[in-house]
């Protein structure tokens, strides 16, 4: 593989790419895309036809753009991490557990009680973020026991909307004050 010298930074000036690859869609390898120089582009064989330049977007890391979700209708932190972050249009919200907010107790020790617990939370701080479970679009499940998977699907299925978010579900060790599940989520606003 040749690279270019012109941009003073390494870009590969030729591919084994299938013939349909070559001609119709730009691609950028490497880690990350902080810029592309678009003359080093062109001069690319493959991009030679293309006349829009090629655009890269990323994440910014810059903390002005972080905010932090709070709510006092769902459980406060355990430690220190917010209920939820919301950052470039996208929801992160931390673990929830079963407990009532006011108490800071569990619901029961009940499965069945505490993911409805669990959901009743996320919702507020899903709420509180101006999002709901509808944009919703990935979910980890922790359970102390998997065996609990079936009761929790029952559950988990009244709350989100079809289509469904993305999900994994795991059994774990142990959960924070030995809740029997746990459930995090990400979802765009």
């Amino acid at each position: 593989m040749g690279w270019t010298a012109s941009s003073g930074l390494p870009f590969p000036n030729s591919f084994n790419l299938p013939a349909v690859l070559r001609h119709r869609a730009p691609i950028a390898a490497g880690i990350g895309c902080a810029f592309v120089a678009t003359s080093t582009l062109r001069s690319a064989p493959f991009f030679s036809n293309r006349s829009t330049p090629f655009a890269c977007l990323s994440m910014s890391t810059d903390a002005s753009i972080k905010e932090a979700v709070i709510t006092d209708k769902a459980p406060a932190a355990l430690g220190p991490y917010s209920q939820a972050i919301k950052a470039n249009n996208t929801l992160f919200v931390s673990g929830v557990l079963g407990l009532i907010p006011e108490t800071g107790k569990f619901v029961s020790d009940d499965v069945e009680e505490q993911t409805e617990q669990v959901l009743k939370n996320m919702g507020e701080i899903l709420k509180a973020s101006g999002a709901s479970y509808s944009s919703v679009v990935k979910t980890t499940i922790m359970l102390a026991d998997l065996k609990d998977f079936k009761k929790v699907n029952e559950i988990y299925a009244k709350y989100f909307p079809a289509p469904a978010p993305a999900r994994s579900t795991y059994q774990v060790a142990a959960l924070p004050l030995d809740a029997r599940i746990e459930i995090e989520c990400i979802a765009a606003l």
